[in-house]
């Protein structure tokens, strides 16, 4: 079978289901407000150098440095993995807003870059932040739907991605150090 036969089968097949489990999902949300709340998490270790391990549910990620930053150049390192996140998320929700909105996707690709100063990174200038200055992306769509109804499928997109939401909204965050079993005092 050709590659563009499965991708035919997929997005005939996989939207219905995505629709299906979407719509599910929302209608337990409308019938009780607290399945909204959710939370996710992941452990990670240290394995040796700069090379970590990622545990989420039963999936584990390898993390490294490139040599350059003193790591072995064996997996994606930390930030170019939020990239990743960023791109990822973008194409589910396209697909998942795509699926309840019946806006048909043949072709989904994005390219996402972040600029980064190194400076801040190895401490030199505390001027400059150690995280991306600017993170930009293309969205490269290939649909037989009219461009209102993807102008339509982008703003939702935009406005409902969770790590858009992220890179762009500053968040809580709070931390806790354990040294040998103990909570360490900052």
């Amino acid at each position: 079978m050709s590659e563009t036969a499965q991708n035919e089968i997929l997005t005939q097949k996989q939207p219905a289901t995505l629709r299906e489990a979407l719509l599910k999902t929302i209608e337990k949300i409308k019938a009780d407000a607290r399945a909204a709340e959710v939370s996710f998490g992941a452990q990670t270790y240290l394995e040796a150098g700069t090379r970590c391990i990622a545990k989420v549910r039963q999936f584990e990620i390898p993390i490294d440095e490139p040599a350059e930053l003193g790591g072995t150049n064996t997996a994606m390192n930390p930030v170019e993995l939020v990239l990743s996140a960023f791109g990822a998320c973008q194409e589910i929700m396209y697909a998942a807003y795509a699926a309840v909105l019946g806006i048909p996707i043949t072709s989904l690709e994005i390219d996402v870059r972040g600029d980064l100063n190194l400076k801040g990174l190895f401490g030199m200038d505390d001027a400059v932040p150690p995280g991306y200055r600017k993170v930009s992306w293309e969205t490269r769509i290939e649909s037989p739907a009219s461009a209102e109804q993807i102008r339509e499928l982008v703003a939702v997109v935009q406005k409902t991605c969770p790590v858009l939401d992220i890179l762009r909204r500053p968040i809580d965050t709070e931390s806790e150090v354990m040294l040998n079993g103990a909570s360490l005092a900052l």
